[in-house]
């Protein structure tokens, strides 16, 4: 106990501030997210996979982000020694390099008669797996807050289209994903396909 300049004593323990106290990091940035937000988080990526699958692009477009940043960079064959210039960077070639507008633009496209190369539709399969989320550190993403989740998942996506038209993609997609209401929205994608060359004709699917 100590003892205040009238003479009383003090409740205030020896060796602590007396004002108030100091402002932290929060110490969760960085660090892996509860086992009910990974489960919810799953679900949610579930969720989008049905959608997908099931061709309704319009209630997809509803679970990304209004500022979305959807990118989903090229990559070459490099040696061991060169293994970050595998990757292209911003500004370069991409298979995709959208906004929410322009994914709504190419959903428009679809019902317009012109998108031949999704007309017939194409079927697909959304398998999603090895889901890792953690909380932002803002630090890191400017403009997200600890409350935000980075999640890393693999996906497996079958495409079959017309009689006999087959294609297999995989890969790995990294999010930043916003609390909305009771669920998550994507407010940034990138896509890493584990592909150097893309045997498929086109490419007009959404991962």
């Amino acid at each position: 106990m100590t003892i205040a300049s009238d003479g009383a004593p003090s409740n205030i323990p020896e060796g602590r501030p007396s004002g108030p106290p100091s402002r932290r990091p929060d110490d969760r940035a960085g660090r892996r997210a509860d086992a009910q937000t990974v489960f919810e988080i799953t679900q949610f990526y579930f969720d989008e996979a049905a959608l997908l699958d099931d061709g309704r692009f319009a209630d997809w477009l509803d679970l990304l982000a209004e500022d979305l940043d959807y990118w989903a960079p090229t990559r070459t064959n490099r040696l061991r020694r060169q293994q970050s210039l595998s990757i292209e960077p911003r500004g370069g070639t991409a298979f995709y390099d959208e906004t929410k507008e322009s994914l709504r633009w190419r959903i428009r496209r679809f019902d317009s008669g012109m998108a031949w190369a999704e007309d017939p539709p194409s079927r697909t399969r959304h398998l999603i797996s090895n889901v890792i989320a953690t909380h932002v550190d803002p630090e890191e993403h400017p403009g997200f807050i600890v409350d935000d989740f980075l999640v890393r998942s693999a996906f497996l996506v079958h495409r079959s289209r017309l009689q006999t038209e087959q294609n297999l993609f995989a890969g790995q997609r990294t999010d930043l994903l916003r609390r909305s209401g009771d669920s998550f929205e994507v407010a940034r994608r990138e896509i890493l396909l584990d592909h150097n060359v893309l045997m498929s004709k086109n490419l007009s699917i959404f991962f």
